[in-house]
């Protein structure tokens, strides 16, 4: 299968072969590379021969149990994220859990969604922290400031509304990639209730005809998933 180098990847450690298969469907269902241990030994070494976004890792694991492996990729990388998904859900052991770094420690059984809504709040928090200085994108012919509201083509300068703004930069930031509705309205909307979405789509709208004046650009709904910036050259 051909990796989609784009998507975040993920390192997931699970010993229950039933768990770790379903999960990974999921999340690869949900644009992420992911990459199955199914113990702790063999996520080390996987560890150390690529490099991954985010770690998701049981705890009672054969061969090396997930707080070991969460020491030994410490050791080697102290900035990438990682989280536990584990069935040990006493005080110490959660204590034990963040004490060794992690980002986020969830306890089985677990949704399936609200695990990928807690990847998200992940990256998105480390992907903040690299983009923290960012604020200006290109888009085409198109110079947007997040932090001046600002979208400039052609010497024209065009002031946006804040939620405009927030949604713009999302989009910029994954040009040619999926922005997902519900990621994109949990981030600014916080819920993603009926109402919300139908605000959502109506700066859509404003966005499309804002961007219209460039032809290599072009804001399009992805089936009902989502919308997607495309930029041409």
């Amino acid at each position: 299968m051909e990796e989609k180098m784009d998507k975040a990847r993920i390192m997931l450690c699970e010993d229950d072969e039933n768990l770790g298969m379903l999960l990974r469907e999921y999340l690869e269902a949900k644009n992420y590379n992911v990459d199955l241990c199914v113990d702790g030994e063999e996520g080390f070494e996987a560890f150390q021969q690529k490099k991954y976004d985010l770690c998701i890792l049981d705890v009672m694991m054969p061969k090396m149990d997930g707080f070991t492996l969460a020491y030994k990729i410490r050791e080697i990388n102290s900035d990438v994220p990682f989280m536990f998904l584990t069935a040990k859900t006493l005080k110490d052991d959660v204590k034990q859990g963040f004490e060794l770094g992690a980002d986020d420690y969830i306890t089985k059984p677990f949704s399936m969604e609200e695990v990928v809504f807690r990847i998200e709040a992940i990256l998105r928090r480390v992907n903040g922290k690299k983009n923290a200085n960012s604020s200006i994108f290109q888009i085409g012919k198109f110079t947007f400031d997040s932090k001046k509201q600002t979208l400039t083509f052609d010497n024209v300068q065009e002031k946006l509304t804040t939620k405009e703004s927030d949604l713009l930069k999302l989009l910029a930031s994954k040009q040619n990639e999926l922005l997902q509705r519900d990621y994109a309205l949990r981030a600014i909307w916080v819920d993603n209730n009926y109402y919300n979405a139908r605000s959502m789509d109506v700066y859509i709208t404003k966005l499309r005809k804002l961007l219209k004046d460039d032809p290599n650009v072009e804001l399009i709904n992805v089936h009902g998933k989502g919308y997607k910036l495309v930029v041409t050259e």
